[in-house]
């Protein structure tokens, strides 16, 4: 089966490329650096023609207001394109709980994203993934001082994105689901209590301190970016730390 994958030098991307390749498939990673610009549409139709099925992992460059006018003009590109080269699957990658975040310009934007993708003229699977393992640097980050780091009790699944490769190449190679797959970790922590082990575990000393107002997933509302029910994967957080 030859696949596109759009995005595939990035961090899922490139590990879907090498997981198919390796079982048996043609992947062919796509992005910028390979002349594929989603936005401008320059080598769109020459990256999709030809592929049986068309993953889209390409990210908005920012998480503002800016966000959803990237999905919406990277889908219409790439949706008209795999029509046109004739693809018979579309996957793209999503985040579980994503509809129910609507305070976040981000989360709006890969909902219209979803629903782009959904109204399009390709048959389709959207897998939505809990917050990867990878990111909760970034995370600590955006609420760091020397002393400590602020963060809220959002409880959060995290998924390592080796994980994450494995369900999209998965769901790419089979028969359009036209809906949804849900995938998380095994384990749900609160933010602050992954907050506090992280920082044990590199030995830093600053303090964890709980704080309702403070970052992105404060906007998060209850459990809802959790989901004990989806397809759960085997790595447990302080497995992947080590």
């Amino acid at each position: 089966m030859k696949v596109a994958v759009i995005g595939g030098t990035g961090l899922i991307g490139s590990q879907v490329v090498r997981i198919l390749n390796e079982s048996g498939h043609e992947a062919v990673p796509h992005a910028q650096s390979t002349g594929v610009d989603v936005i401008s549409g320059q080598g769109v139709e020459q990256a999709v023609t030809g592929a049986d099925v068309v993953v889209n992992l390409t990210n908005s460059p920012t998480f503002d207001e800016a966000s959803p006018a990237f999905f919406q003009t990277s889908m219409d590109n790439l949706l008209a394109a795999s029509r046109k080269g004739g693809a018979g699957h579309f996957v793209i990658l999503s985040i579980v709980g994503v509809d129910q975040v609507p305070r976040l310009d981000y989360y709006r934007a890969k909902v219209l994203q979803e629903d782009l993708l959904k109204a399009g003229p390709v048959p389709y699977s959207i897998v939505r993934a809990t917050q990867f393992m990878e990111f909760m640097d970034a995370v600590l980050s955006w609420t760091a001082d020397a002393d400590a780091v602020r963060l809220p009790a959002t409880p959060i699944q995290p998924i390592a994105a080796k994980d994450v490769a494995d369900a999209v190449a998965e769901v790419a190679v089979g028969a359009p689901l036209n809906g949804m797959r849900n995938i998380g970790g095994p384990e749900v922590f609160k933010l602050d209590e992954l907050g506090r082990i992280t920082l044990s575990h590199k030995g830093d000393a600053r303090t964890v301190v709980t704080d309702p107002t403070a970052g992105m997933f404060a906007a998060v509302e209850g459990d809802v970016l959790t989901d004990r029910n989806a397809h759960l994967a085997a790595t447990r957080y302080t497995d992947w730390l080590a």
